[in-house]
């Protein structure tokens, strides 16, 4: 008979991939779509480029922004890291010295 243990569940390496693999065909197949859908549009080729263009423009600021907001976060981070660098520092060296 099988032990079953509640709360020890871990995925194995294989289906972590599997997983993973599956997430990127669902994002590569909502893209497809995606595009399909923007070209099946029943919109003439000029309506058709300004469309593409504003959305890929809007998807490059929003990109972007995301770098900046990245950005913002190391820094954060740094002076976080740096605070709790100088908090520390003289209970090491106490701990060193004794």
């Amino acid at each position: 008979m099988a032990d079953f243990r509640f709360g020890d569940y871990e995925l194995s390496n294989r289906r972590k991939r599997n997983f993973a693999t599956a997430l990127g065909f669902l994002a590569i197949g909502l893209g497809i779509g995606a595009l399909t859908a923007l070209f099946v549009t029943p919109k003439t080729g000029k309506q058709m480029r300004k469309d593409v263009r504003r959305r890929y423009e809007d998807a490059r600021d929003v990109i972007g922004g995301w770098g900046d907001r990245a950005g913002e976060i190391w820094e954060r981070g740094e002076e976080w890291a740096e605070t709790a660098r100088r908090k520390v520092e003289p209970m090491a060296r106490r701990l060193r010295v004794g």
